[in-house]
């Protein structure tokens, strides 16, 4: 192609971009090149300028389409020196940005500033007590017995009682620490009381109250654990809690402040209230900051005021303490001022050696200042992060398969047309659309149309599983053309990366491990933001963000925050909401300052963790973000759910900017998209959504009415497995059953294979649990199966070594491809051809028995399923595997369903016990079935005539939960993501409503993705034979073949020739060995350590364990375990 490159550069900018431009393009003017280039020489181009770009840069790309059209392709640097089309600018006007953060809004800023400095001042003012001092100087494990965070606060409330006896006004107090006139000695002896009678926070002013939860919250929200069994916070379950002196009512140090339980506490207690170095009085530089802010928040009192009348001040509490935490993460990290001038013998803190670092007044200060640089930076945050302007695809019109993404921007446009008034609104959007429609590519459409000028992308795309995430990095860099300096890609783990990595491009990864370990010594604040990997590259920040991140981890952190686009799992960004002790929020709630949100495939989650999803969602909203959800299957209450904590995000986000609030709310699909605009917090706002989404799914039913059957499904029955008594005989019955469906499926849906004219089919068996998958998979490679039968089974669950599980994962994508012919894709497969020419059987069988991994994040085509039924929610994703790729009706059943889970079976006909869960959404409680038999419990005529959403995205009216499947899922969403007459901290309603949100029970309550404890193993081989390792406390690997009983697994020649891939553990470590390891024992130890890793559950540490390369780690006859 004929490209033009054309530079406004400035300054040193000038001479770097023309040193990139002249060794590609010949210069035709003093800024202007000119060449033929292909499209990977333009991407190069672009990512050198990018790496070297200021904010002095401005170059334009235009590509020559013929003498009258020439395209603009990107622009890198100031955008501002070119307009839409990419032409120059022949004039100019100058503005004033005097007084900018009033015009951007930020009416509130002078108050987080007071708030947050005179907070940071204050915050570790209780670390002059004796028993925190003596802990720095001689060093020991116990807890103090009451936290430093809980004396500040005392001590604050101590002063506010002492400058008057109307507590009720801030300007008392306020006046007293202005003036310096605050009795010390006095404050002192009245703190012992204080602290051993009945907490009087809740007595405190509105201001007061403000800095008194940002202190005591500055390392960990308040939250009640459990104490030697006894969980104290449910109690509080359906509680409700309006305002801030009823919940300081309740609070005192039972809530995660004191350690009673260590090192006989009573006599140590008296020494946390005991100053003996004093309280900083005599500190020249605390005193002047102490006073100047004090003065400074007394003038900000009547924002305060109006703060919280209107509700502003939850918005306003969380920038302020999230500066503070900032802060004083940053100045926590920094080794001590040399130049600090001061005669105090107190300290706050000590370095990795042990020796004490920062003096407590220069903590302090040190802190404020750095606090107060951050909520000047807020606003930069929020406008000056970088953005994806030039994705090619994104203006492209779409196939004409997928046109209804260019009619969903449309509709935007025509909206944003017929509605300009110059308004900010938030947008709430609801995608809809099926599976292998395009979602991908139209979220970014939409969102791109969504931005404020409409052709920029910044968001957070935010996935389900690790796997997912690679894959969606993969699709946009290859759909969208988007290059690594537009796009970041988090994971949980640099392994998992490289072996994703190896399966793309068959190379080696490099093998390299960077740890960093901080110790708490008084420094809590100095933990690492951001732990997980980041895959990105680099480009220049903006100065303000190399000034507030600094170390070994500012790049990532920065790269994180400023990247347009970023692609995680969902659980980096909940940390946003979901951190109850630490700073690990800090960096997500920074990103969606600036970011949009998208959760794709939102309902794959229980109920529990969408309670948590819809904190985020709320979150989004309080900081003026607009937001997506996107699955083909959004049940009714989920949508509802999670707008109406949006729209009260966003009314407050509307308070706090001083804008009119209105809320647009739009769905869309493969069919159809409709936008329809609400007024946040009014009566009429939920039955209005409610009605629209209502009207949207009922218009989507009546079209995949008329959509193509690939799936029909029949009922296994089972009930006669009842009779027998034991549980081995109750499993080897149910296995049988599963396998002779197994054959009958085949029968009906095989291939012939060309060249031995064999057939052949591809099937899962979805089973609920780990234990029981192992099991049939035994089960299956021992049984008689029929005349001509060969079949050939893999067992795929979580609990497998990391290399082994990525190995399997790679083949299984690539063999369960359909997209193409079947002899021409997977029967030429070399493991597919082996098995085919090496049995004399007519028919071979290929089995997966998966676990509910195999239900989201795999893009697998089978021929058949049988399925074990957890929740209506697995049925339908399971049965979305079977024809996935292919446009072929079903004409006879594909699909066998169980009459009934193993579970119930083992439970027994007359159990009261739930039986659809772990996983499922059956409680024990009030929504128990009456029934597990799903010919009770599902409409299987339905089924027979074909499996589709219908029941999962459209409630029945009434809801019957303890006679249907789909209205128990309903009912279970509904009471706690809709049900507004719900209260306390369990349910989502009350995030937006109560404030709850200020301590750790909802969290608690409802806590994101909560399982039992893992314990990370090693599998190393050493000397032929296999260790298994784990991390001690200082990261050494230790032996636990003593710990742990397991028993290995062997298999006959008969048994290895039923198996559909056979994979070699030690072998996999030797074949990414290089030809140049001198020592072979230490590279294979090192290449285990890197890639062994396997998960065992607590809850199974103590039991007899089987381990094979074939199928995992497993315990040895239970049922009962890990769901995936």
């Amino acid at each position: 192609m004929m490209v033009t490159f054309v530079s406004q550069c400035e300054k040193r900018a000038i001479k770097r971009t023309q040193r990139v431009l002249d060794a590609f393009a010949d210069r035709i003017g003093d800024r202007t090149w000119q060449t033929v280039m292909t499209e990977e020489g333009l991407l190069a181009v672009r990512k050198l300028l990018r790496k070297t770009a200021t904010k002095n840069t401005a170059v334009s790309c235009h590509w020559l389409r013929s003498r009258s059209r020439s395209d603009l392709v990107w622009i890198v640097g100031n955008r501002q020196q070119f307009d839409a089309q990419g032409r120059v600018a022949v004039n100019h006007t100058e503005k004033s940005f005097q007084n900018s953060a009033w015009e951007n809004n930020w009416y509130y800023l002078p108050l987080i500033k007071a708030l947050a400095a005179l907070a940071a001042l204050l915050h570790d003012w209780g670390k002059a007590n004796a028993v925190f001092q003596a802990k720095l100087t001689k060093p020991n494990k116990l807890g103090d017995p009451l936290r430093h965070e809980w004396v500040s606060c005392l001590l604050l409330q101590g002063l506010v009682t002492q400058a008057s006896a109307d507590t009720a006004q801030d300007t008392n107090w306020l006046q007293c620490l202005e003036t310096w006139q605050w009795d010390k000695q006095g404050l002192q002896a009245a703190l012992s009381a204080q602290a051993q009678g009945k907490s009087k926070l809740n007595q405190l002013p509105p201001a007061a109250q403000l800095l008194a939860w940002l202190i005591v919250s500055h390392h960990r929200l308040p939250d009640l654990k459990p104490v030697q069994g006894e969980a104290k916070h449910k109690g509080y379950a359906q509680l409700q809690c309006a305002d801030l002196s009823a919940l300081f009512k309740r609070l005192n140090q039972e809530w995660g402040y004191h350690n009673l339980e260590e090192g006989k506490p009573q006599a140590r207690f008296s020494q946390c209230l005991a100053f003996e170095h004093g309280l900083l009085s005599t500190s020249e530089p605390w005193k002047k900051q102490v006073q100047k802010w004090a003065g400074r928040l007394q003038a900000a009192l009547p924002l305060a005021e109006q703060a919280m009348q209107n509700g502003a001040w939850r918005v306003v509490l969380h920038h302020a303490r999230l500066c503070l935490m900032l802060g004083d993460h940053h100045f926590s990290s920094l080794d001590q001022n040399k130049n600090w001038q001061s005669q105090l013998a107190l300290f706050a803190n000590t370095g990795k050696d042990k020796r004490l670092k920062q003096k407590l007044d220069e903590h302090l200060c040190g802190v404020a200042e750095q606090a107060l640089s951050i909520s000047q930076y807020l606003q930069r945050f929020e406008s000056e992060m970088d953005l994806a302007h030039d994705v090619r695809i994104l203006k492209q019109k779409s196939p004409a398969q997928f046109a209804w993404q260019d009619k969903a921007v449309q509709n935007i446009q025509q909206f944003r047309a017929q509605h300009s008034d110059g308004m900010e609104r938030g947008w709430f959007v609801v995608n809809m659309a099926s599976t292998g429609q395009g979602k991908t590519i139209a979220n970014a459409k939409i969102m791109r149309a969504l931005s404020e000028d409409g052709a920029s992308l910044r968001y957070v795309l935010a996935l389900g599983l690790r796997t997912l995430t690679l894959q969606t990095g993969d699709a946009y860099r290859h759909s969208l053309g988007m290059g690594d300096d537009e796009l970041a890609v988090l994971i949980g783990s640099k392994a998992v990366l490289e072996l994703h990595q190896q399966a793309v491009t068959q190379q080696k990864a490099q093998q390299e491990e960077i740890q960093d370990e901080w110790a708490e010594h008084g420094s809590e604040s100095a933990e690492s933001l951001l732990d997980e990997h980041l895959e990105y590259a680099a480009v220049d920040m903006p100065e303000f963000m190399q000034a507030v991140f600094k170390g070994n981890q500012a790049a990532k952190s920065q790269a994180f925050l400023f990247k347009p686009v970023l692609v995680c799992t969902i659980d980096h960004m909940m940390a946003a909401t979901e951190t109850v002790r630490g700073g690990k929020y800090i960096l997500p709630c920074l990103r969606l300052l600036s970011s949009d949100l998208v959760i794709d495939e939102v309902d794959d989650f229980n109920p529990q963790d969408l309670v948590a999803i819809g904190r985020l969602v709320h979150l989004a909203g309080m900081l003026g973000r607009k937001v997506m959800i996107s699955s083909a299957t959004i049940p009714p209450a989920l949508a509802e759910g999670f707008f109406n904590v949006y729209q009260q995000g966003w009314h407050l986000h509307c308070q706090f900017k001083q804008l009119t609030p209105k809320v647009v709310g739009m769905w869309v699909d493969e069919f159809n998209s409709h936008i329809s605009e609400t007024v946040p917090e009014q009566e009429q706002t939920l039955p209005v959504y409610r009605e629209a989404h209502d009207q949207f799914v009922q218009a989507r039913l009546k079209q995949l009415q008329q959509a193509l059957v690939k799936r029909k499904a029949m009922v296994v029955r089972c009930e006669h497995v009842f009779d027998t008594d034991s549980d081995e005989g109750k499993r080897q019955q149910y296995f049988e059953l599963v396998r002779a469906q197994i054959e009958q499926l085949h029968t009906h849906h095989h291939h012939v294979d060309a060249k031995t004219g064999k057939k052949v089919s591809f099937g899962v068996v979805r089973v609920a649990n780990i234990n029981p998958c192992v099991l049939l998979s035994r089960y299956l490679i021992n049984a008689d199966w029929g005349d001509g039968f060969a079949p050939k089974v893999m067992a795929y669950h979580s609990r497998q070594i990391l290399l082994l599980r990525q190995e399997q994962e790679a083949y299984l994508d690539a063999v369960l491809n359909r997209k193409r012919p079947v002899n021409e894709d997977v029967l030429q497969n070399s493991a597919i051809r082996e098995h085919l020419d090496g049995t004399d059987a007519e028919h071979v069988v290929f089995v997966l028995v998966a676990t509910p991994v195999e239900e989201v994040g795999r893009d697998h085509d089978f021929d058949w399923a049988v399925i074990e039924p957890s929740s209506l929610r697995s049925i339908i994703q399971l049965a979305g595997r079977v024809l996935r790729h292919r446009q072929n009706e079903a004409t006879t059943p594909n699909i066998a369903l169980m009459q009934y889970n193993l579970r119930a079976l083992m439970q027994g006909k007359n159990s009261s016990k739930a039986a659809f869960c772990r996983p499922g959404f059956e409680p024990d409680g009030e929504l128990r079935l009456l029934s597990h038999d799903v010919c009770d419990i599902l409409n299987t005529e339905q089924l027979a005539q074909g499996i589709d959403a219908q029941a999962r995205i459209q409630a029945a009216e009434p809801l019957q939960p303890r006679h249907k499947l789909a209205d128990l899922e309903h009912a279970t969403m509904q009471k706690s993501l809709a049900d507004l007459g719900q209260k306390g901290p369990m349910v989502l309603p009350s995030w937006g409503r109560d404030v709850w949100f200020l301590t750790g029970l909802p969290q608690r309550f409802n806590r994101f993705r909560e399982s039992t404890a893992n314990i990370q193993l090693f599998a190393t081989v050493q000397n032929g034979r296999m260790v298994w390792q784990e991390r001690d406390g200082y990261g050494e690997y230790v032996n636990r073949n003593q710990t742990y009983t397991v028993a290995y697994e062997t298999f006959s020649d008969s048994q290895k020739q039923r198996m559909w891939l056979w994979r070699d553990y030690a072998q996999a470590l030797e074949d990414r060995l290089t030809a140049f390891e001198t020592d072979i024992e230490k590279a294979l130890l090192r290449q285990a350590h890197r890639y062994g890793e396997i998960m065992l559950p607590d809850f199974d540490k103590n039991k007899e364990l089987m381990y094979s390369d074939q199928f995992g780690l497993s315990t040895a006859m239970e049922m009962e375990g890990e769901v995936e």
